[in-house]
C-alpha cells in the first residue's frame, strides 16, 4: 500500500503531465513592431522601436503624477487618468473630417468632456468603466481636447502616477505607453539568461517579471535587474578578451638583473621619483618578467611623470638586448615625447630614432634598416610605424600613448610586428584620469596602475573665468605683469583658421592681433598642428630656450610641454573645450618653481569652467566630468568599445557595475567557455550583444 508521501507525488506527476506547459517563444519578440500613422511609425524607427521586444526594453523615464481634473487651469497642457462613464461620436460638417468622439471622464475630483479628433472607432474601444490615460489641453467650460491616450490599469484619483517614456516628435509619451499595454502580454516569451543559483545569490527578479514591473509597479527594481544583465554581458565580454589575449601567445621574458635601467633611476635622473612611481616601476617589472603578454593602462594627474615609468618599461628591453615602441597619436605629441625622452637619458648611449610621416625618405629608409637589424634599440613615432614596410628584429615592449586615439587595427598591426612569434608587453597610457566607472566598463580588460602623487616642487595653478570686458584686460595686464618678471605664457584658441559658424578665435588671426595689441612690447611665436614638422620644432624650440616670450598655440601643446618658466595659461573660448582638455592645458603651467595661474575666457555659468575653478584634482574632475556629460558620451557603440546602455546609468549604477564584474570573474573562473548547461542562455545574450564570434573590440 502506498504511502501518503508516494501517492502524493503520483498525484503531483499526473497534474504536471496533464498541465499546458508554456515554454517562451523568443521569436514573438521579433516581431515587427506595427505602429499607426506613418509619421508615429518614422519616430518608432529613430527611438529604435523596430521589434516588440525593442519596446518592451524601452522603459519609462520616470513616474508622473497625473494632475486631477479639479487642479486643471485653462489652456494647460497636461496629463490626467480618467475612468470612461459614458462615449458617444457624432457627425462633423466640414467635409472630409471624420466624426469627433466625445466622452465623459471623471477622477475623484470631479467631471469633464474629453474630445477625440479623426479615430471614430474609439466609442467601441473605450466602453464605459475603461481607465485611460489622457494628454492634452484643458480648454473653458470643462473641455478636454486630447493629443494622445492610452488604457492604463492605473487608479483614478490624485495620487495616481502615470509613466513617462523617453519620445521624440510624432510619438508621445503616452502613445508609447498605449502600445507597451498592448503588448506587454509579450513578456511571457522574454528568455531567462541568468542561471537560478546565481539570481538566488544575488537576490535578482527574473527577467520578465523586471520588464513587467518596470512598466508597471517597481520602475527602479525592474530597470536595476535589466540594468545588471547589461553591465554582466559588458564585463563578460572584456574579461573574455583579456583572457583571449594571455592566451594568444608567449612574450618576451624580462626577469634579467637591472642594469642600465637601475643605473639610469639612480645615477642620472635629475630628480628622485615619486611612491606612485616606485610602486608602478615595481608592478610594470612583476609583470614584464612573465611569459604572458602585459595588458596594462598606466592613468594619472596631469604631471604625475607616466613618461618616467614608461621609460623604465622600454629600458627593460633594451637592457635585454630586445626592442622598444613608443607610439603617439599626433607627429607634434611624438616630436615632444622623443624630446622629453632623450632629455631623460643624459650620457646614455641608447640608440634611438624618430619615425612620423613627415620623416624624410632617406631618413626613414635608414631607420628602418637599423630596425630590422636590431641596430636601433627604441623608436618614436606615430601612425607610421603600423606600416608594412616596418620590421623589428626583437620588439618586447610597446608604449602606446593616448591609446583611445588608436583604433583597434592599428594597436594589433604593432603588436603583430613582433618577431619569433613573440607577443610583446604593451602599456598603455592616458594623460587624462579616467573615473571609475569608466575604469570599469571601458578599459575592464586591462590591469590598471594610477599615478596621483605629484612630483615635489609642482606649484598649485590658480584659475580664474574671465567674461566681461574688464576682466579680460586685468588678465592682459596679468600676464604682461608676469612677462616683465621674467616668466612665459601660452595662449590657446581652438581653431587654426577662422570659422563664422564657431565664432572662435583663430591661432592665426590672435597671433597677428596680439603682436599689435596687448602684447606688441613682447616676443611672441606662434604654433599649430598645420604648420610644417620643422616649423612646429622651431617654434617649440624658441620658446622653450626663452626664445619667445608668449606662446599662441592651438591644442597640439595640450600634453607633452614641459617648460619650466611658463606661469600663465590663457584659453580662449574655453567653453568649447571638455574638462578633461582644460585640465591638461592647465598643466602645462606650474612646472617650475614660481606660483602660476590658468586665466578661462568664457561665461562664468557654465559649469565645466566652474568646475575648474574650483577643483585642482583630476580624478575629481573626470567624475565631475561622466556626470555632466552622462552615460551617452561615455558609452559610444560597439565600435568604440561598448554597446549603448540602453537601460544602465552611469556613473550612478557603479555600484551594479561593481557586481556585474564580481558576478562575471566568478562565472568565468567556473566556466571560461560559458559552455556548461546553466549557462548556454547567457552565453547566447554574450554573442547576441556583442558577437560570437570574438568579444567586443578596444574602445577606439
Amino acid at each position: 500500500m502506498p504511502t501518503a508521501f508516494a501517492t502524493s507525488q503520483k498525484l503531483a506527476r499526473e497534474e504536471l503531465l496533464a498541465a499546458s506547459l508554456r515554454w517562451p517563444r523568443p521569436a514573438e519578440l521579433e516581431l515587427e513592431l506595427k505602429v499607426t500613422p506613418q509619421k508615429a511609425a518614422d519616430a518608432a524607427h529613430q527611438l529604435g522601436l523596430h521589434t516588440i521586444g525593442d519596446l518592451l526594453e524601452h522603459l519609462p523615464r520616470d513616474r508622473r503624477e497625473a494632475r486631477t481634473i479639479a487642479a486643471l487651469t485653462p489652456q494647460e497642457s497636461a496629463t490626467v487618468v480618467v475612468e470612461v462613464r459614458s462615449i458617444s461620436s457624432r457627425p462633423v460638417r466640414r467635409r472630409g473630417m471624420k466624426p469627433l468622439v466625445e466622452a465623459t471622464v471623471a477622477d475623484e475630483s470631479g467631471i469633464m468632456k474629453a474630445t477625440f479628433f479623426n479615430q471614430p472607432w474609439l466609442q467601441r474601444k473605450y466602453p464605459a468603466g475603461t481607465r485611460l490615460v489622457l494628454h492634452g489641453k484643458y480648454a473653458a467650460r470643462n473641455a478636454f481636447a486630447v493629443t494622445s491616450h492610452a488604457p492604463t490599469d492605473e487608479q483614478t484619483g490624485g495620487e495616481g502616477e502615470v509613466a513617462h517614456y523617453p519620445a521624440s516628435e510624432g510619438l508621445s509619451s503616452t502613445q508609447i505607453l498605449a502600445l507597451v499595454r498592448q503588448h506587454l502580454p509579450a513578456a511571457e516569451h522574454v528568455v531567462e539568461p541568468l542561471p537560478a543559483r546565481l539570481r538566488a545569490r544575488a537576490r535578482l527578479p527574473d527577467r520578465q517579471a523586471a520588464i513587467v514591473a518596470a512598466h508597471t509597479a517597481d520602475l527602479e527594481g525592474g530597470r536595476r535587474r535589466l540594468a545588471f544583465d547589461e553591465l554582466l554581458l559588458a564585463q563578460l565580454s572584456l574579461l573574455r578578451r583579456r583572457a583571449q589575449r594571455r592566451a594568444a601567445g608567449s612574450a618576451p621574458v624580462l626577469d634579467g638583473p637591472p642594469g642600465l635601467s637601475r643605473r639610469w633611476r639612480e645615477e642620472l635622473l635629475p630628480f628622485s621619483l615619486t611612491g606612485d612611481q616606485l610602486r608602478a616601476i615595481a608592478d610594470l617589472d612583476a609583470e614584464l618578467a612573465q611569459p604572458r603578454p602585459m595588458q596594462r593602462l598606466l592613468m594619472g594627474e596631469v604631471g604625475s611623470g607616466k613618461t618616467v615609468v614608461a621609460l623604465h618599461a622600454m629600458l627593460r628591453a633594451v637592457e635585454h638586448d630586445m626592442q622598444a615602441v613608443f607610439m603617439a597619436p599626433t607627429e607634434t605629441l611624438a616630436e615632444q615625447h622623443f624630446a622629453t625622452l632623450q632629455a631623460l637619458m643624459p650620457g646614455e648611449s641608447v640608440r634611438a630614432a624618430l619615425l612620423t610621416g613627415s620623416t624624410p625618405a632617406a631618413r626613414r629608409t635608414d631607420i628602418l634598416g637599423k630596425l630590422a637589424t636590431g641596430e636601433l634599440s627604441f623608436v618614436v613615432g606615430t601612425h607610421a610605424l603600423v606600416e608594412p614596410d616596418v620590421h623589428f628584429d626583437r620588439l618586447a615592449v610597446v608604449v602606446v600613448d593616448e591609446q583611445h586615439r588608436f583604433g583597434v587595427r592599428q594597436r594589433a598591426a604593432l603588436d603583430a610586428k613582433a618577431a619569433g612569434g613573440l607577443v610583446p608587453h604593451v602599456l598603455h597610457m592616458t594623460a587624462t584620469p579616467i573615473p571609475r566607472t569608466m575604469a570599469l566598463l571601458r578599459y575592464g580588460d586591462l590591469d590598471i596602475t594610477t599615478l596621483r602623487e605629484l612630483p615635489r616642487g609642482r606649484r598649485p595653478v590658480t584659475t580664474y573665468v574671465a567674461s566681461t570686458d574688464a576682466e579680460r584686460a586685468r588678465a592682459y595686464e596679468r600676464i604682461r605683469e608676469e612677462l616683465d618678471a621674467g616668466r612665459q605664457a601660452f595662449v590657446v584658441c581652438p581653431l587654426v583658421e577662422e570659422s563664422e559658424a564657431l565664432q572662435a578665435r583663430a591661432a592665426t588671426a590672435e597671433y597677428e592681433r596680439l603682436r599689435g595689441g596687448e602684447l606688441k612690447d613682447y616676443r611672441v611665436a606662434l604654433l599649430h598642428g598645420q604648420m610644417r614638422s620643422k616649423d612646429k620644432q622651431a617654434a617649440m624650440l624658441e620658446f622653450a630656450a626663452g626664445g619667445a616670450d608668449v606662446l599662441v598655440a592651438t591644442t597640439v601643446i595640450e600634453v607633452g610641454i614641459d617648460v619650466p618658466n611658463a606661469t600663465v595659461m590663457l584659453v580662449e573660448g574655453a567653453e568649447r573645450y571638455g574638462i578633461s582638455q582644460l585640465h591638461q592645458l592647465r598643466g602645462r603651467v606650474g612646472r617650475g618653481e614660481h606660483a602660476s595661474v590658468c586665466l578661462l575666457f568664457g561665461p562664468k555659468l557654465s559649469a565645466r569652467l566652474r568646475a575648474l575653478a574650483e577643483h585642482a584634482d583630476g580624478f575629481e574632475l573626470a567624475r565631475i566630468d561622466l556626470e555632466l556629460r552622462g552615460e551617452g558620451e561615455l558609452a559610444g557603440t560597439r565600435q568604440s568599445g561598448l554597446a549603448q546602455f540602453r537601460v544602465a546609468r552611469l556613473p550612478q549604477d557603479e555600484a551594479l557595475a561593481e557586481a556585474a564584474k564580481a558576478c562575471a570573474e566568478g562565472l568565468l573562473d567556473v566556466d571560461p567557455q560559458l559552455s556548461l548547461p546553466e549557462h548556454a542562455l547567457l552565453g547566447d545574450a554574450l554573442a547576441q550583444a556583442y558577437g560570437a564570434a570574438e568579444p567586443a573590440p578596444l574602445p577606439a
